[in-house]
Formats: C-alpha cells, sequence, structure tokens
C-alpha cells in the first residue's frame, strides 16, 4: 500500500542519491529504506531507480513521478500550515535563459492562484543562480544540472525534465546523415562558457560528429533565428517548450540513439518550508507545459 512515509523516503533517495544517506535523514536503517522503496516500486507497477553502480540514480519513470510527489507532499505539508506560512510575500526566482520563457507563464498562473506571493523573475547562468540561492540572493532557481555538479549542503534538487540533443537545421536541408549535414554547412555552436555548451560538446563527441565552426553564441533563440535563415546549423537541446518540430522552416535531425540528455531542475534552501512548496508547486506546472 502507498502510504506518504515512502514518498518522503523516494523524495530524500531522490535528493541524495543514495539509500544509506537517505537513511540517515530519515533515521531508519538502510534495509528499511531499501523495503519502502521495493514497496513504492510495486505499488507504482514501475521500476524507479537504477540500482547499478555506488550512486542510486532516478530511471525516466522516477524522474516522471518526482514533481508528482513534490506536489503531494507540499499539499500535504499545507494542511497543517497556518496562514501566516502559506505562499504569500516577496520570492526571488531564477532561471536559464532557455528555461525563462516557459516559467514565466507558470509564475503568472501561481500568482493567479496566489495574489498575495510578490514574485521577482531573473536570469543568469547557471553557475550564477546556483552562488546566488547558496548566498540567499535567489530563494528558488530553474538551472542545467551537469554530470559532475557538487552542490554545497543545504541546496534542495529538484529534477524537472530531461531535452534530448538533437541537430537543428533549415528545412530546406534534405541531407538525413549528421556527419554529412555538417559537411556540407556551417557550424553555430552555443557557448562553451555554460553548462548547455558543456553538453553541446559532449554530444558531439559522443556521436563522434566533427564540426566547422561559424560562429559561437550565447543564446538558444538567436541560433535558432540563423537556423531559420539557413546561416548555419546547431546541436542544441530539443526544448521542453520549443515547438520546433512544428515550426516550417525547422528540421529536427537525430544525432544519436539513446541521445544524450540535458537536465533541468530547480534548486532552493533546504530549511525552509516556504520556498520548498513554491517549487514543488512550480515543479508540477512546468512538468506539464
Amino acid at each position: 500500500m502507498l502510504t506518504l512515509r515512502m514518498l518522503k523516503t523516494f523524495r530524500l533517495v531522490a535528493q541524495t542519491g543514495s539509500f544509506a544517506a537517505a537513511a540517515e535523514r530519515a533515521a531508519l536503517t538502510q534495509a528499511a529504506v531499501s523495503l519502502q522503496m521495493r514497496g513504492l516500486e510495486d505499488a507504482v507497477g514501475q521500476r524507479l531507480f537504477d540500482r547499478r553502480g555506488r550512486q542510486i540514480t532516478l530511471t525516466r519513470q522516477g524522474r516522471e513521478l518526482f514533481p508528482r510527489v513534490e506536489q503531494i507532499l507540499a499539499l500535504t505539508a499545507e494542511l497543517t500550515t497556518s496562514p501566516v506560512d502559506a505562499m504569500q510575500g516577496p520570492v526571488t526566482i531564477g532561471a536559464v535563459v532557455s528555461v525563462i520563457g516557459a516559467l514565466s507563464l507558470v509564475v503568472a498562473e501561481l500568482k493567479t492562484a496566489h495574489p498575495q506571493l510578490d514574485v521577482r523573475l531573473t536570469s543568469a547562468r547557471s553557475d550564477e543562480l546556483t552562488d546566488l540561492v547558496e548566498q540567499g540572493e535567489v530563494d528558488i532557481a530553474a538551472v542545467v544540472a551537469r554530470a559532475d555538479d557538487a552542490r554545497a549542503d543545504g541546496l534542495v534538487w529538484t529534477p524537472l525534465y530531461t531535452e534530448p540533443m538533437v541537430m537543428v537545421v533549415n528545412r530546406d536541408i534534405a541531407e538525413s546523415d549528421p556527419q554529412q549535414i555538417l559537411d556540407a554547412h556551417a557550424f553555430l555552436r552555443f557557448d562553451r562558457r555554460v553548462r548547455t555548451g558543456l553538453v553541446v560538446e559532449q554530444a558531439l563527441r559522443a556521436a563522434k560528429l566533427s564540426v566547422t565552426e561559424y560562429l559561437e553564441l550565447n543564446s538558444i533563440e538567436t541560433i535558432v533565428a540563423l537556423v531559420r535563415k539557413n546561416v548555419g546549423v546547431s546541436v542544441l537541446p530539443l526544448l521542453h517548450r520549443g515547438d520546433w518540430h512544428a515550426d516550417p522552416l525547422l528540421r529536427i535531425v537525430p544525432i544519436a540513439e539513446p541521445p544524450l540528455l540535458r537536465t533541468v531542475g530547480m534548486i532552493h534552501r533546504e530549511h525552509d518550508s516556504r520556498t520548498h512548496n513554491i517549487t514543488a508547486a512550480i515543479a508540477g506546472m512546468l512538468y506539464d507545459v
């Protein structure tokens, strides 16, 4: 039977990446955590964890379940929260540029539901936003995860969704082989100084693709605008709300199967129940958009 205790333990395992660490936080034995998670998998009928290696990672089904669990736990917490602690007052939310559009729509919905919430939106690079959350200058941030990320103690990570790395080309380009396309067309590279640029480089290396660079830019929207004008081609994350498949001037070409993924998630300070509730609400809305 599914229980709130299982959901709380699942959140701890997802946040820490370890049954042992989750057990320590929940004051349980590691065996009890493992038993609870087996029970949760049986209850939902899905495999939620990849148990290979020393680090526990979420499967695709686990990542899809996580924002739902956050919503359930946030709503449960609201039942015992006084009106003084409800979602109201000032909050600063940051996001990387490629997420800010979708996030702003979700924040508008949140404001409608909670009119006393005073939201300020800001945009910056993932590394900068993480530092700002750690310093207390930003309450919540939507950032791009990197494989070697080491988040500071006291910060909570909530995965939102993943985006496959793909090649974006002009509709007039008929070739389907990624390397042939790159051999014949200039490459528009996303800024290598930021996390998404590093993921692009990883995707190119994983697919063993060589490029002839033409421009390096730090805006996905600008790159896509240049692709529409057939200035060049690019490798980018297939944005969660980009709707590029429906764009009459663009064509999406897979570069690997399975594709390398860019992970987008939110961070906030651990011991802040208000931002935790706001994060859970935003996570649920962003996942549904």
